[in-house]
């Protein structure tokens, strides 16, 4: 079977509006996936089985945004092997700059990556890459969504008057 579920976990229902862009996305490539609200420091359980369980549960990929420095990538990336991508969520006094941190800044061997601050529809478009490794349906689809943006942009260039 192959595993092509990415797992968004958001550390607030307040996140909900910054995550939209990777649930648009993901449907757009008809990519399954669950979204769930877990804090790191709330529901530090729920998210620490979550993640044990993620591999056996068949998903590929788990996207995690939260703000301030509340670590859920990290959290999460402490407790599995698949692939975490973290969206730092802009917002307090720092502007998301914290979350930033929190979320680049894991020791060795405890790897996040990151998009930027309120980076969704990235986020998508990575786990969307890390599934066409070994799934050629969804690397067609994002060979299309290249040549789209390129012949966006030599559409724009054509049109441009000075």
């Amino acid at each position: 079977m192959k595993k092509n579920k990415v797992a968004i976990i958001m550390g607030s229902d307040s996140d909900l509006e910054i995550v939209s862009p990777a649930i648009e996305q993901l449907k757009e490539l008809n990519i399954e996936f669950e979204v769930l609200i877990a804090s790191a420091h709330r529901t530090p359980e729920v998210v620490a089985e979550f993640a044990k369980t993620a591999k056996q549960n068949n998903f590929a990929v788990i996207v995690a945004a939260a703000s301030l420095a509340a670590h859920l990538a990290g959290s999460i990336a402490a407790h599995t092997t698949l692939p975490v991508i973290g969206i730092p969520v802009c917002s307090g006094a720092l502007s998301g700059f914290d979350s930033l941190l929190s979320t680049v800044q894991m020791p060795p061997g405890v790897p996040v990556a990151t998009v930027s601050i309120n980076g969704a529809k990235n986020a998508a478009i990575l786990a969307a890459q890390i599934i066409a490794l070994s799934n050629s349906e969804i690397d067609a689809k994002l060979q299309e969504i290249k040549s789209a943006m390129k012949n966006s942009v030599a559409e724009k260039n054509k049109n441009l008057k000075l």
